[in-house]
């Protein structure tokens, strides 16, 4: 999550287009990032953005990052509930949140297909 400070932008994500668009600081406002594991439980409904921290010329900011995780035996993969109310065929694999990250962090950072797709089946 994302909170505004100080009027100061940082946050970019990568368009359909493949160009970096600035997420503009909205007095008020939470910026929410679901990341890839929402991805795969939404079965590919929500879309975890590539996105990245740049920094600002102009004005000083602080950014602090935290992430929250599940229980390394919680099942990663698509909703069975969703599947079951859409009647959609799973577009993920589903494995443990434990093989999911050692998958993540244990993958080329060179390789041209990105994380999430290794998911797919």
């Amino acid at each position: 999550m994302l909170t505004e400070c100080g009027n100061a932008p940082g946050l970019q994500v990568l368009s359909r287009d493949a160009s970096w668009i600035t997420v503009r600081p909205v007095p008020g406002s939470i910026v929410v990032n679901l990341g890839q594991i929402m991805e795969v439980y939404s079965n590919g409904t929500y879309r975890a953005p590539d996105h990245r921290a740049v920094v600002n010329k102009e004005k000083e900011r602080m950014s602090i990052v935290t992430f929250r995780y599940p229980s390394p035996s919680l099942p990663v993969g698509p909703s069975p509930q969703l599947l079951t109310a859409t009647g959609h065929t799973p577009l993920y694999q589903t494995l443990s949140h434990y093989e999911y990250l050692q998958s993540f962090y244990n993958r080329k950072l060179d390789d041209a297909v990105p994380f999430i797709n290794t998911l797919k089946l």
